[in-house]
């Protein structure tokens, strides 16, 4: 089967806070695959800014594309390399300097030569992070193999927002949870996560974990400024039903919160402290699907109020950062 690709368009629109740059916007569909398509993902994080991140990819694949995000925190646009070769993270998810971020780098002409034709398995990439406040960096690959079912991919990237974001994975037909070799499964990448700060996570309106966050893919064994991060990796096992902080992987099944004969499949993540990023969610679902994301309730208020809110929400913004950054490097 031929692999269709979509850039999405889909954005959430918010309103612009006074003084305060451009809004961040939420996580929005980024990018869809259909057809003989399966997707690797992976994270990476150390105060050293060195080590090693992979893709787990089947023998005899083709890359399609290939994505590296780099999560910061309150710092400039971050540089570094992959596999020895400079990465450029050209497209920013957030507000550049204005507190948690992450930006995102098109690295499929480093990824594919390695993993085209190859004989499969995990392939480790060396990579170096520059700049300060990264946290940091998560690692995307879509491949193609005419072994592979059919099957949907959706990349959503950004910024999630304090209300939450939704996301919808609608179908053509009805789906069967049953059926021999249907999949659907989520995979979370947040930043500046540690110490029982959380996320919470919902599929069709059913809570499915309580717990998303801490810095699971960190090397370094200790939460620190610089290594606060986890990616629900390929390799990782699915976390538990309802899991402990400690047991949540940010990869989940959604299987059994679908139903026989659904034609969606709904999603909702919310940070409800304020005080981490979910700045990636990948969706890999049996099926041929489409990712869609609902308009958001959004109230305007009158030019007098919305100044005023916009001062007082940066100036309350600015104090919780510099608390939260004091209190982890202590």
């Amino acid at each position: 089967m031929n692999i269709l690709r979509n850039t999405l368009l889909a954005g959430v629109a918010v309103a612009a806070i006074a003084s305060a740059g451009k809004a961040d916007a939420g996580l929005i569909a980024f990018q869809q695959y259909t057809g003989n398509v399966a997707v690797s993902t992976d994270g990476f994080g150390s105060t050293t800014n060195a080590g090693n991140i992979s893709a787990s990819v089947l023998a005899g694949s083709t890359v399609v594309n290939a994505y590296l995000y780099s999560s910061t925190f309150s710092g400039p646009q971050p540089g570094g390399t992959l596999g020895g070769q400079p990465v450029i993270y050209s497209t920013a998810l957030g507000t550049p300097g204005a507190g948690l971020e992450a930006f995102r780098a098109d690295v499929t002409s480093i990824v594919a030569p390695t993993i085209n034709g190859g004989p499969g398995g995990t392939y480790v990439f060396p990579i170096t992070e520059i700049g300060g406040g990264v946290d940091g960096g998560a690692l995307v690959v879509v491949y193609t193999n005419p072994t592979l079912p059919s099957a949907t991919v959706g990349i959503l990237d950004g910024f999630s927002l304090l209300t939450g974001d939704s996301t919808i994975l609608n179908f053509a037909s009805p789906l069967n949870p049953a059926a021999a070799g249907f999949f659907a499964e989520l995979r979370l990448g947040i930043g500046f996560s540690c110490c029982s700060q959380a996320s919470e996570v919902k599929v069709n309106n059913q809570l499915v974990t309580s717990n998303a966050g801490n810095n699971d893919d960190s090397i370094d064994g200790i939460p620190l400024n610089g290594n606060l991060i986890t990616v629900g990796g390929s390799n990782d096992p699915f976390s538990p039903l309802l899991p402990s902080y400690a047991a949540d992987t940010e990869r989940y099944n959604l299987i059994p919160y679908i139903t026989l004969g659904d034609t969606s499949i709904t999603i909702n993540t919310v940070n409800p402290s304020n005080n981490d990023n979910i700045f990636l969610a990948v969706i890999y679902a049996s099926g041929i699907g489409g990712v869609n994301q609902p308009p958001p309730v959004t109230t305007v208020p009158e030019p007098t109020s919305l100044a005023l809110f916009g001062v007082g929400m940066l100036g309350l913004g600015i104090a919780r950062r510099w608390r939260k950054v004091a209190r982890k490097q202590s």
